[in-house]
């Protein structure tokens, strides 16, 4: 049975959120894991509209440092005044 978008994003999510910290995820990284994840029920569309879900809603975020990562978004020092 195909995953949907929803489960894919929110798989994907945890996963950014346990490697926060350790390691920094590129979309194909995550793209690879979702399809061993799910034995090969997803496909690059569905991982990629996963990913924009999860940036659209704020849940994660790009960042750059010699390439594009996803990760969550840090809160800033000046935030928690």
């Amino acid at each position: 049975m195909p995953k949907t978008v929803d489960e894919v994003a929110e798989a994907m999510f945890n996963m950014v959120k346990d490697a926060a910290g350790q390691k920094k995820l590129k979309a194909m990284d995550l793209t690879k894991a979702m399809n061993e994840l799910f034995a090969g029920e997803v496909d690059k569309k569905l991982c990629k509209d996963a990913i924009r879900k999860l940036v659209e809603s704020g849940r994660c975020v790009y960042t750059y440092f010699g390439g594009s990562y996803i990760e969550i978004p840090h809160r800033e020092a000046a935030a928690n005044d």
